[in-house]
């Protein structure tokens, strides 16, 4: 084979960035993509799960609350490092190999800048929280930004191509192998170094996955058309971010300060056991939707049902499994971390109502950046982000337990409705689609878990659960949210098309050829 006829074979770099073939298809591509991604989460929570309660066993609060001061900085800087131009590839119609080439070595430039920065302050953030060992622990993070920053643009293209199969297959192969890293160390005694290697294995496992499946390569250093316009999209997205992140951080970073690593490992723990779930379903709505969302966006009533379609069955699959854990906290707190860590029960509580509606509240942003409504999510997210923080400060009077409760009852009385109004103000999806979308759910979870409290209060009022009684709690409370949720025409319609697709292809397989 001659060089001229490789060349000819050789896919073009304009190939991993066209979108046409997808839109025929792309509501099937959509679901396809969807179920792939929840049952490849569905591996992942397990999995987290799994290492989250070997390790609570192999290492102490405090362990954890080193970890946790870093990592609520850490949020913001991955923020920081993306700039929102992975959303600005995947939302973009038309992208050239100038513009997504010039967007990498941006990514690369930032990441190589905060792994920089991470490593020159970490004395100052050790002093900060008055932990000498965190500079040491800082330094070593500061690797994970460089490795971060060149696999934004790779990322960003897979999921713009909907190639979920592979971004389900590399999250989950890296998960794995930062388990199995993150738990062998801690068996032979590396202590908080254990969770210093499952925070860089994942990263660097998702930079070499990235670019082996990923066959695009970015062109050398150079400026490419219409750049600003990218960069502005870009920052929004990281403003809206930015205050985001900050508002999910600050608690963790004032209980640091105030109270230490102990406080703040118990806190950060619980806060990772109950919103574990929210952050690994939310990722892979985000990445099935955002692509399919932002192809349609010129086909009104089909936005409009695929929204109220993803925003349904994710209400479903989350508001009553976490309106049962918050009757049932004590019970979570038993069977997972162990009788030790009873005390962690109000706040994996009051955490589950707030897992409760989080999870939809944060989907709503996807009416922001498929419609290209960046401003408005800049003070949407402003707006909320202020609202979270004062919460925050108004809770630390009461200890843990206060902020907490205060971050609950903020959310669910002002930040949903809130940011619903102002999610639907334009475009195709109105505030009704949403609650109507969103009211099967509500009333499911309502009612089980008044089943749940009824059944714990009065007849099986302990917080050391038998088998029997999980088995006959849990069977009557699902049992009650099952009958609620069917008598909503609309989840009767999506059971019977689920039952309709999975018969069809049962009967398209087991036929003879």
């Amino acid at each position: 084979m001659t060089i001229s006829s490789v060349k000819r074979l050789a896919p073009s770099p304009e190939a991993a960035l066209a979108t046409d073939h997808l839109i025929s298809d792309i509501g099937q591509r959509s679901r396809r993509g969807g179920t792939i991604l929840l049952v490849s989460q569905g591996v992942r929570v397990a999995a987290q799960l799994l290492t989250m309660v070997v390790l609570v066993r192999l290492l102490s609060p405090s362990t954890f609350g080193l970890l946790a001061m870093v990592g609520s900085l850490g949020v913001m800087l991955d923020l920081v490092k993306e700039f929102g131009l992975s959303a600005a590839t995947i939302q973009r119609q038309d992208i050239s190999h100038a513009q997504v080439s010039a967007l990498f070595w941006i990514n690369a430039g930032v990441g190589v800048l905060l792994a920089a920065g991470l490593f020159a302050g970490a004395p100052a953030l050790a002093a900060f929280y008055a932990q000498p060992d965190l500079e040491a622990v800082a330094r070593c993070l500061a690797l994970g930004f460089l490795m971060s920053g060149l696999t934004v643009q790779h990322w960003a293209l897979l999921r713009r191509q909907m190639r979920f199969a592979a971004i389900a297959g590399l999250e989950t192969a890296a998960d794995l192998a930062a388990f199995a890293v993150a738990i062998g160390l801690a068996l032979g005694g590396a202590g908080y170094w254990a969770l210093v290697a499952q925070r860089l294995v994942m990263p660097g496992f998702l930079l070499v996955g990235s670019w082996a499946i990923c066959r695009w390569r970015p062109a050398r250093p150079a400026g490419a058309p219409d750049l600003p316009a990218l960069l502005r999209y870009g920052g929004s997205i990281t403003a809206s971010g930015l205050m985001a992140a900050l508002a999910r951080s600050v608690d963790q970073v004032l209980i640091g300060w105030l109270w230490g690593p102990a406080i703040l490992g118990l806190y950060e723990r619980t806060t990772r056991l109950v919103l574990l779930p929210v952050n690994n379903i939310n990722a892979p709505v985000y990445a099935a939707g955002m692509p399919a969302l932002s192809r349609l966006i010129d086909q009104p009533e089909r936005y409009r049902s695929m929204f109220r379609q993803i925003m349904q069955k994710l209400a479903l699959l989350t508001m009553p499994v976490f309106a049962l854990a918050a009757m049932l906290a004590d019970w979570v707190v038993y069977i997972l971390f162990g009788p030790a860590w009873l005390e962690a029960a109000p706040l994996v509580a009051l955490f589950s109502v707030t897992a409760a509606y989080l999870p939809v509240l944060l989907t709503a942003g996807l009416l922001f950046m498929t419609q290209g409504r960046t401003g408005e999510m800049v003070r949407a997210t402003l707006i909320d982000g202020t609202l979270t923080i004062g919460a925050i400060v108004a809770g630390l009077p009461w200890g843990v337990v206060g902020v907490a409760a205060s971050i609950a009852a903020v959310g669910v009385v002002i930040r949903l409705p809130l940011g619903f109004w102002l999610a639907t103000r334009r475009g195709p999806v109105s505030l009704g689609n949403v609650l109507g979308a969103i009211a099967p759910a509500i009333s499911a979870g309502a009612a089980g878990a008044a089943a749940a409290f009824l059944l714990h209060r009065f007849a099986v009022p302990t917080s050391q659960p038998t088998p029997a009684a999980i088995v006959t709690v849990g069977m009557t409370a699902g049992g009650v949210m099952l009958l609620v949720a069917l008598a909503w025409s609309d989840v009767r319609r999506d059971i019977a098309q689920i039952a309709r697709f999975v018969s069809t292809r049962f009967i398209a397989r087991s036929a003879p050829l």
